[in-house]
């Protein structure tokens, strides 16, 4: 259960970050939800490969280079899902931090405390 209300949350708060930011576009809310599932495999997959391959500029930069990351991991979930377009890196960047960030508050509160 809880993995879906991560799910939904992601998705919606995706679907709100595309009418506030100009370069990352949805056709629907049918498409925010296919993004939260891809993120969440790309999450999954990929992202600890990339991660590691990473790994030394990561430290080298103080963490910076993860943000890097997880604009990459939006940007190929946009190759994936065709009703979904991002506009270049830097959108995804912005998109990406600000899913990251507003994902957690909400999940945060959402969380039962386990």
């Amino acid at each position: 259960m809880n993995l879906i209300i991560r799910l939904l949350v992601t998705a919606i708060v995706a679907y709100l970050l595309t009418k506030i930011l100009p370069g990352v576009h949805f056709e629907g809310f049918s498409t925010a939800i296919i993004f939260a599932i891809v993120l969440g495999v790309l999450n999954l997959i990929v992202k600890p490969v990339l991660s590691l391959f990473g790994l030394p500029l990561t430290i080298i930069t103080l963490g910076l280079f993860a943000l890097v990351i997880n604009a990459l991991i939006i940007l190929i979930a946009d190759y994936f899902i065709d009703s979904m377009v991002v506009d270049g890196f830097w959108w995804a960047l912005i998109f990406s931090i600000a899913l990251s960030i507003i994902t957690s508050l909400a999940n945060s509160m959402f969380s039962d405390g386990d």
